[in-house]
This record gives structure tokens, sequence and C-alpha cells, in this order.
């Protein structure tokens, strides 16, 4: 394993799964969908290229939103692990949190915000009322890849 390489899994342990990259952007999504589904005030996730990210043990199944977007859980203890989003087939977007290590995640940017509850706050350099749209992605990983470490 190289030292970008990352395990994660669900919280039973059924689920597992490994990306061998840097995540190419973090971020925390305030939308009512991702508060309805973690039960806080906000997800949060790393986007990864899909040839990165592999499910290493077991079998997820899916949940949450079912369509062209679709939310990827554990079928015992029912963790919501990743999304694969639509109209960007080729990432993966990762819920940070269930890595085994999950240091150094914090979320570069928050999307949602006009959904944001009043009182939660990140530490999100970028943010964005809405979703960013898929122009601003390149610009989005340009500073995030190029931002100071730690």
């Amino acid at each position: 394993m190289s030292d970008m390489t990352r395990d994660g899994g669900c919280r039973c342990g059924q689920v597992r799964f490994r990306v061998s990259e840097a995540p190419r952007v973090t971020m925390a999504c305030h939308c009512r969908g991702c508060q309805q589904m973690t039960a806080s005030a906000f997800s949060l996730s790393a986007l990864f290229a899909a040839e990165a990210f592999e499910v290493t043990a077991g079998e997820p199944v899916i949940g949450g939103l079912h369509g062209a977007t679709r939310h990827f859980f554990c079928p015992h203890c029912k963790s919501w692990m990743f999304t694969r989003p639509e109209g960007a087939d080729g990432f993966v977007n990762v819920r940070s949190t269930l890595f085994d290590d999950p240091s150094g995640l914090e979320p570069f940017m928050e999307t949602m915000t006009a959904e944001k509850l009043p009182w939660a706050s990140t530490p999100a350099v970028e943010g964005f009322e809405g979703f960013p749209q898929p122009a601003d992605f390149g610009r989005l990983m340009g500073a995030y890849a190029a931002r100071a470490p730690g």
C-alpha cells in the first residue's frame, strides 16, 4: 500500500473499501437530504476518481437516492458509505468519517449553505448556496491540491 492509500468501512465492518489516491476535494453538504440521512447538521465526504476506489469486502446496497445519483449503504448496519453522483461518472464521493483514519479530511468546501442550520459551522474555505456547477470543479480541485498541507 502507498502512503496515499486509505482503508475504511461501515460501522459493523461487514463492508470495507480502499482508496489509492489523495482526495480530489473534501466537502460538507448542508442540504436537508444529507441532514436527514445523517441525523446531523451536514454530511462530510471526500471525492475520489472512480478508478482509485474499490470495495474490498462485502456488498453495499443502494439506499437513500435510487436514481441517477445513487447512495450506497452497508446492508447490515445501514451506514451510508459512498455516493456515485449524477453527471460525475468518473468519481465516487466517500463519507470521510468512515475511513479508519479520517485525519486531514476536513471540508475544503461546503455546499447547500442556503439550507444550513444557523449554528452549524465548518472550516471550509469555499462555499456555495447550492451545488457547484460542473465547470466549478476543475478550479476547486486545483485549489484543493494547491493548498498548504494541514
